[in-house]
């Protein structure tokens, strides 16, 4: 009884009726009560925020306490259902408004998440639009923010103030959106605010891209996170506002927004919690609209050290070794997305000093590097890899570093570089080490000249690592073990681990990416190989003979270190016949 009257008077929240509640938690002394009841709160928290913040609780102790004394049930919304029709009761600007999430109807009453009891306001504005009663249940802020994106979607608040103000009637007839019309009063506030919440959230989710995609009924929202692309939960009404939104990314990237039918390339500089944060436009023309893709670079994901690469200590060896030689060329080879650039930045950033010349010809220069020299290739007016890779050789350098080798031009001088007393750093798209030799001879490379100036190919891929949060062991299959190669002798020791999937990492299982690496250092035993124009598999299998780990055997490296699971790897890697036979 004195819970259920509780309950009732929390809503007019005396502060009588607050410390008896309070009190009666058993989390806080009367002096500690007194204290917060009259320490002013920082803007936007709650009640049982503030006192999880003082008191050093987590917030779903503190509520659940607060649920007991009042009578008031705590949820995991992750768990729980929560009906349409229940949502379509209330406004989204009330739902954003008062962080609250509509769940179902029961016996008359809608059931309203909240966590926040006291707030009486929130309680009669959801009374006065439903003409219902209102039966509050209990979750933490995060539980709630999560649920709020996943039903409502990405911005729902800013769309919503769109659609009440009206303000994008001309996209609604189809007329283009001007620059001026994007800088225009309330439009402009509402828009902004969206595209922000949009790069904003990315951000929070750790995504290294995002892609608009407009469809004939639909502009579809996906992030790119570990690798793998999913799809972003957003308002329904939201193509509506397709041109308006697109425009503005535009302008922000200073692209020419009247230009719809030619591809475009921008940038945009943003600052979120103190993190700098450059993000690469590039939009295309499509059937319905344009398509618009963000890279999101940041110091922190792009200039990394060796040591946090994921190389295992002997390759960390061995690759501090090759970036020291006086000349030759280093080749990192892999897919797009594979962290070739991350790795090059890597080795620069190790050898970067005082007594070192280094000049770089990029598309694009990703992340600046102090000290380091750094040219932006330009094909618009003739400043390609070639022309910029024979202009470097005249300013005197110790290390040159070639974006990507992509033309025969290009491999021409990068070796005669390296010929010359030159360290040459590049990139190759090829699946593997041994690959990359193939892929030069193809383009028309003397063996000869392949064999005396390549020092070794660094093939790489990233695999996800499992999520710290929900971490558990588990037998795998032994039929997939056998499928994927994993070595018979190592399975009886090896401790198999895998991600359960949580809130923390999207119920993925993975939170996180780490490196894989095969490293084929040119010895004189293979030099040979390379002159007679040997297949890449006996390359790759005398590599093999004399130590050289292919990408999948240091995935298994991984996997009993238990930081990645047997079918990512699987995932990520491909391996020849011929070798798994070996």
């Amino acid at each position: 009884m004195l819970a259920r009257t509780l309950a009732v008077v929390a809503s007019q929240a005396t502060p009588l009726d607050l410390e008896a509640v309070l009190t009666a938690t058993g989390l806080l002394t009367p002096l500690q009560v007194t204290e917060i009841l009259h320490t002013p709160r920082a803007a936007g928290d709650s009640l049982p925020k503030s006192i999880a913040k003082t008191m050093d609780l987590p917030e779903e102790r503190v509520l659940t306490e607060l649920g007991r004394v009042l009578g008031i049930p705590f949820v995991r919304l992750i768990e729980t259902e929560i009906q349409a029709d229940a949502r379509n009761r209330i406004p989204t600007r009330v739902v954003f408004q008062h962080n609250i999430l509509p769940m179902r109807l029961e016996n008359g009453a809608l059931v309203v998440a909240t966590n926040d009891p006291f707030n009486a306001t929130m309680v009669e504005a959801v009374r006065l639009v439903t003409r219902s009663r209102v039966r509050l249940v209990l979750a933490t802020e995060a539980d709630l923010s999560r649920a709020l994106k996943k039903y409502y979607g990405v911005g729902a608040e800013t769309l919503d103030e769109l659609m009440q103000k009206n303000v994008l009637d001309l996209d609604l007839v189809g007329e283009p959106v001007t620059k001026q019309d994007l800088e225009s009063d309330n439009q402009e506030a509402s828009v902004v605010k969206f595209v922000n919440q949009i790069i904003a959230e990315a951000y929070r989710e750790r995504a290294t891209d995002i892609h608009l995609e407009p469809m004939e009924n639909d502009l579809r929202i996906r992030y790119r996170v570990d690798g793998v692309l999913h799809q972003v939960p957003v308002p329904s009404q939201l193509k509506q506002f397709q041109a308006a939104i697109i425009s503005r990314i535009k302008v922000m990237a200073n692209m020419d927004i009247a230009e719809r039918r030619l591809p475009q390339d921008g940038r945009i500089n943003v600052r979120s919690g103190g993190a700098e944060i450059d993000v690469r436009v590039s939009t295309i023309p499509t059937a319905h609209g344009e398509s618009v893709s963000l890279r999101l670079l940041t110091r922190s994901s792009i200039f990394l050290g060796l040591d946090r690469l994921g190389l295992e200590p002997d390759h960390e060896k061995l690759v501090r070794r090759l970036v020291e030689l006086p000349h030759g060329i280093i080749l990192v080879t892999g897919p797009t997305g594979s962290g070739k650039s991350t790795s090059l930045y890597a080795f620069l950033a190790t050898i970067n000093s005082i007594d070192q010349r280094i000049i770089t010809i990029e598309d694009p220069i990703e992340y600046e590097l102090a000290g380091v020299n750094q040219m932006q290739v330009k094909p618009e007016i003739g400043l390609t890899f070639a022309a910029g890779l024979r202009h470097i050789l005249r300013q005197d350098p110790d290390v040159i570093m070639v974006g990507e080798i992509r033309d025969l031009e290009t491999a021409e001088i990068a070796i005669r570089a390296a010929l010359t007393g030159h360290l040459v750093f590049s990139t190759l798209h090829t699946n593997d080490s041994a690959g990359a030799i193939t892929r030069l001879l193809d383009m028309g490379i003397e063996p000869f000249l392949v064999s005396s100036s390549v020092e070794a190919i660094i093939a790489q891929r990233l695999v996800r690592t499992i999520c710290e949060d929900c971490r558990e062991e588990y037998r795998p299959d032994p039929e997939l073990l056998r499928e994927v190669g994993f070595p018979a002798a190592d399975v009886p020791t090896t401790r198999f681990f895998r991600g359960r999937g949580c809130e923390e990492c999207r119920f993925t299982g993975f939170r996180g990416r780490t490196g894989i690496y095969e490293i084929l250092v040119l010895t004189e035993a293979l030099r040979p190989l390379v002159i007679e124009r040997a297949p890449s598999t006996t390359i790759k299998q005398m590599a093999c003979q004399h130590g050289m780990r292919t990408l999948r055997d240091d995935g298994w490296v991984k996997v009993r270190a238990g930081r990645t699971t047997v079918e990512e790897v699987a995932r990520v890697t491909q391996e020849d016949e011929e070798l798994i036979g070996t």
